[in-house]
């Protein structure tokens, strides 16, 4: 375009009347290049990659009847008579290491005495969290049930007849065309495969919205047996959801919160270690629960770093990325126990969101990448507050993010989510204005109390 306008403008009258008479007869020539400039410029309209938009996201927040203080779990735990002595020690002291606060949330079914993990308590837990975070986000975007065409579900241990995702049309009675899917299984990095899913279905099918729904069920996935390393998730996991609104529409683009960047995906499930690291079982006395394994942090660790092997080189400024590799190759050709330099992930990102999936997680991403005390405030505190609610931490930390005011124009965020399998998951978002905190915020009514001091 550039030649042809540079070409025109050095034309004269005289020029352009013989352009005309020589257009006027090669008919066919005309045709024919105007026919392959129309298709060339439909192919790429159809084939150019559409820009996502999250245009808002709101996370449930229980009522405070389901808060759970330490004392209050002991002592449940103690009359429940399912637990020794040394099962109850050793939840009173991770308890007390685990970072999480006196305000989390535990479902209704396991406040009562003795507790009733039905079907029908665990249901009614999943609509509650799911129809709670749904309800706040319609009224906050104003956006109709009946607009959505793409939902995407992910809860990974309540995976019910029918789905959950099949509860949500019914709920909201959305249309008959609606293209839906639920993830089950998948821990708690699902809600960035679920980011990455809604992704791919919007670069399919045009001028749409979708949903996603991250949530986990804890009724009927709590473990009554005396396996330490299966009681370390009933210290650690809690209530919680988010919903999240997508738009592949151009108009959106003003009113948007973000804009999606990347997502990188990494899958370590080939390792027999990393696959079995975070498993659900029975123990030796037929009691189901999810055991977590000792070298769940190594694998967790390695999952990373090849997480940002593929990250790196499409967020790192280009100095950091020729330090990286200039390292790598002297590590390589010269000397195999100089220590790998660790990008400054710092100069690419201003806000880190890392899954709260307890204490040592956040400590050893913090020390790993190198990050300040600010960086990992979000996640340490939604830890604290909420606990770790799955998949859904990660939105509860970008809410933290926004109800401090923290979000301005043009920002980088980076979602950072772990999971069974053993799955590092990785999204990346940019501010597309000063974000404030949207109306039912979970923190609405405590932001001014954090941060708080972890006691360690």
């Amino acid at each position: 375009m550039s030649v042809i306008i540079i070409q025109v403008s050095q034309m004269n009258p005289n020029d352009i009347h013989q352009l005309w008479l020589h257009l006027k007869y090669n008919l066919v020539s005309v045709i024919t290049c105007s026919a392959f400039l129309v298709f060339g410029s439909t192919v790429y309209i159809m084939t150019r990659p559409r820009s996502i938009y999250l245009i808002d996201f709101s996370c449930y927040k229980p009522p405070s009847n389901l808060a759970v203080k330490f004392t209050k779990f002991i002592q449940h735990s103690r009359l429940k008579g399912d637990f020794d002595e040394s099962s109850l020690e050793f939840q009173r002291k991770i308890l007390e290491r685990s970072g999480l606060g006196e305000e989390t949330y535990l479902p209704e079914a396991m406040h009562k005495i003795p507790p009733t993990p039905s079907m029908a308590s665990a249901r009614e837990e999943a609509e509650q969290v799911m129809y709670g975070a749904l309800d706040n986000l319609f009224a906050n975007t104003k956006i109709k049930p009946k607009e959505i065409g793409i939902l995407v579900v992910n809860c990974s241990l309540f995976n019910p007849t029918p789905s959950l995702s099949a509860m949500i049309v019914n709920k909201y009675k959305l249309r008959g065309n609606i293209r839906s899917f639920n993830l089950g299984g998948m821990g708690c990095s699902a809600g960035v495969i679920a980011i990455d899913l809604a992704k791919d279905m919007l670069q399919v099918h045009r001028n749409t919205y979708a949903v996603v729904v991250s949530t986990e069920n804890i009724t009927q996935n709590w473990y009554f047996g005396n396996k330490k390393s299966m009681l370390i998730p009933n210290c650690l996991f809690r209530v919680g959801g988010a919903a999240v609104l997508l738009s592949n529409k151009g108009c959106d683009k003003r009113r948007a919160k973000y804009k999606l960047v990347h997502v990188v995906r990494t899958h370590k499930g080939a390792d027999d270690k990393a696959f079995k690291c975070v498993y659900q079982e029975q123990d030796d006395v037929g009691k189901t629960g999810v055991s977590l394994s000792k070298d769940l942090m190594a694998i967790a660790g390695g999952a990373l770093k090849t997480n940002i092997t593929t990250l790196g080189p499409l967020v790192l400024p280009v100095s950091e990325q020729l330090l990286f590799f200039t390292t790598l190759v002297v590590k390589k050709l010269f000397n195999a126990k100089a220590k790998p330099y660790i990008p400054d992930f710092k100069l690419a990102f201003e806000h880190f969101c890392i899954h709260a999936g307890g204490r040592a997680v956040i400590d050893e991403l913090e020390k790993n990448l190198q990050l300040l005390p600010s960086h990992v405030e979000a996640s340490r505190m939604t830890l604290h507050r909420f606990g770790n609610t799955s998949s859904s931490s990660i939105w509860y930390e970008l809410a933290y993010i926004e109800g401090k005011g923290r979000m301005r124009k043009g920002n980088r965020i980076w979602q950072i989510a772990f999971g069974s399998g053993f799955k590092c998951n990785s999204a990346v978002w940019q501010a597309m204005k000063h974000v404030k905190a949207s109306p039912m915020s979970p923190w609405e009514d405590c932001i001014d109390r954090y941060p708080v001091e972890i006691v360690t």
